[in-house]
C-alpha cells in the first residue's frame, strides 16, 4: 500500500465489513500491535467499536491525531472533552441501529416474561413428560416504563404499542413530540410499571442509575430489561435483587465488565442473557460500518463529518 495513504489505529473489535473498507483506503495499525514508535507520530485517526476506551493519556500518544470514528451509537468510553480540547473530532453511528436494538429489547421482554429459554430447555430435556410447564407472565396490555426516550426508546415504544402496552417514560427533560406519559423520577417510574426497559446513554451521568432503590420499587412482579450500557445498572444490586426475588426477572444484553459476566448472573434461572448483540445483524453491522467509514472519509477529504457526536456538532 502506498505510504501516501493516511495511517489509522483500530482501537477495539470492529465488524469485518469495516476492516475491509479501511484496508482499501488506509494504512491500518492495531492498538496492541504497534512496534515502530514512529507510527504514533503519523496516525491521524482512531477507529473502534462502541466499547472503545480512549482517554486523554491514550490520545496524547498521537500528536497528529485529528479524528476518532466510533462504529456504534454509544461513545461513553471516549473522553470527548479531552478530544475537543485538542480539536479532535469524534463521530459515531446513530440511527442505523435503532430497529435492531428495539427488536432485541422486545425479544428480551418476551423471553423473560414468557420464560422462552427455560421452556426450550424444558422441552429438550423431556421434562414435559413429567407435567406441564409453569404458567408465565402476559406481556400484552402490561405497563411498560422506558428509561430514555431517544430514537431507540421511541422505536421500542412503537413496538410495545403493538402489544397494547401502557407506556410511560423517564428522561432528563420531558419530550413534546411523543404521546406517552412522562414520569420525572426513575424510582417512581419503576413503581408504576410491570416492565422497565433501560435505553439511556452510558457515562458518568447515568452510572448506577438503576440502583437498589429502583429495583425495590419495580417489585417482586416486575421485570428489568437493559439494552443500554452495563454501567447504567448497579450490577451487584441487580444480582441481589434477582437472587432474593426482589424483582421477578431480567433480560440483559449488556454488562459492567464485558465479556466477563458474573457467575452469579449465569447461574440464575430468572434472567435471560445475551452477549451484547442488540445491533448484531448483518444488515445493521454493514450499515454501521459504512457510516463509520464515511465519517472517516469525509474528514480525510476535508468535508464535514456526517454524524459527529452531539458535543462536536457546530
Amino acid at each position: 500500500m502506498s505510504i501516501h495513504h493516511p495511517e489509522i489505529v483500530v482501537t477495539s473489535r470492529i465488524p469485518p465489513f469495516l476492516t475491509t473498507g479501511l484496508q482499501e483506503k488506509y494504512v491500518v495499525h492495531e492498538r496492541d500491535h504497534i512496534r515502530d514508535r514512529q507510527v504514533f507520530g503519523r496516525v491521524r485517526a482512531l477507529v473502534g467499536g462502541g466499547e472503545s476506551k480512549i482517554d486523554a493519556s491514550y490520545m496524547a500518544l498521537f500528536p497528529a491525531l485529528e479524528m476518532i470514528s466510533v462504529c456504534g451509537v454509544g461513545y461513553d468510553g471516549i473522553d470527548v472533552a479531552a478530544a475537543k480540547k485538542r480539536g479532535i473530532m469524534v463521530s459515531h453511528t446513530p440511527e442505523v441501529l435503532n430497529d435492531d436494538v428495539a427488536d432485541l429489547a422486545l425479544g428480551l421482554l418476551l423471553a423473560v416474561a414468557r420464560k422462552i429459554p427455560a421452556a426450550d430447555r424444558f422441552t429438550r430435556n423431556a421434562d414435559w413428560l413429567d407435567g406441564p410447564f409453569p404458567l408465565t407472565r402476559k406481556l400484552t396490555g402490561a405497563k411498560l416504563g422506558i428509561v430514555g426516550m431517544g430514537r431507540i426508546g421511541q422505536a421500542i415504544a412503537k413496538r410495545a404499542a403493538a402489544f397494547d402496552m401502557d407506556i410511560s417514560y423517564n428522561t432528563r427533560h420531558q419530550r413534546s413530540d411523543v404521546p406517552y406519559k412522562y414520569v420525572p423520577n426513575v424510582t417512581a417510574l419503576a413503581a408504576a410499571v410491570d416492565f422497565l426497559v433501560v435505553i439511556t446513554p452510558g457515562g458518568a451521568a447515568t452510572r448506577n442509575l438503576i440502583n437498589a432503590e429502583v429495583l425495590k420499587a419495580l417489585g417482586p412482579q416486575g421485570f428489568l430489561v437493559n439494552v443500554a450500557r452495563g454501567s447504567v445498572v448497579d450490577q451487584v444490586a441487580l444480582i441481589e435483587a434477582l437472587q432474593k426475588k426482589t424483582i421477578a426477572g431480567a433480560g440483559l444484553d449488556v454488562y459492567v465488565d464485558e465479556p466477563n459476566v458474573p457467575a452469579e448472573l449465569r447461574k440464575l434461572d430468572n434472567v435471560v442473557l445475551t452477549p451484547h448483540v442488540a445491533s448484531g445483524t448483518v444488515e445493521t453491522r454493514k450499515a454501521m460500518s459504512a457510516l463509520a467509514l464515511a465519517n472517516l472519509d469525509a474528514h480525510m477529504s476535508g468535508q464535514p463529518i456526517i454524524t459527529p457526536v452531539p458535543e462536536c456538532r457546530p
